[in-house]
């Protein structure tokens, strides 16, 4: 085999991909945008403002916040989807409370206990064991 050849499909796969990946990122943003402008008239119309409006108005602005991030540094911190899920959770148990039975509620309390520990245990993980990869090392590999 030809390493050259391979190497140079090698980048042009990686840029086709980062080309699918910048749409798509694109269409997440755009679809967000338009989401919280939509959720923004209605609360408009109703003439009020709730706690589950509140939510996912913050859950789209995490969206926007974690595809900034992406654009910014081209890496994904874990952090920000579990951020979203433990938001997530919360919009639903508000939402759905009264008609949540006792052992529903527990699971879904549980389950953003566990996320919020996965978030302390991946922060301490980077600061204790910090990796100093960046994507110019990660290009640089054979």
């Amino acid at each position: 085999m030809n390493p050259a050849k391979d190497r140079k499909l090698s980048r042009l796969a990686l840029n086709v991909l980062g080309v699918f990946e910048a749409v798509g990122l694109v269409v997440i943003t755009l679809a967000t945008l338009v989401a919280s402008v939509i959720e923004v008239k209605v609360m408009v119309d109703a003439g009020t403002v709730t706690l589950a409006d509140l939510l996912l108005l913050f859950l789209y602005l995490e969206i926007l916040a974690m595809v900034g991030v992406y654009f910014r540094s081209g890496q994904l911190p874990v952090r920000f989807p579990i951020y979203i899920a433990i938001v997530a959770l919360a919009r639903y148990l508000v939402l759905d409370m009264k008609s949540l039975d006792d052992w529903r509620m527990l699971g879904v309390t549980a389950s953003m206990l566990l996320l919020a520990v996965a978030v302390l245990v991946i922060r301490y993980g980077h600061t204790r064991y910090p990796y100093n990869e960046t994507p110019q090392d990660r290009d640089s590999l054979p």
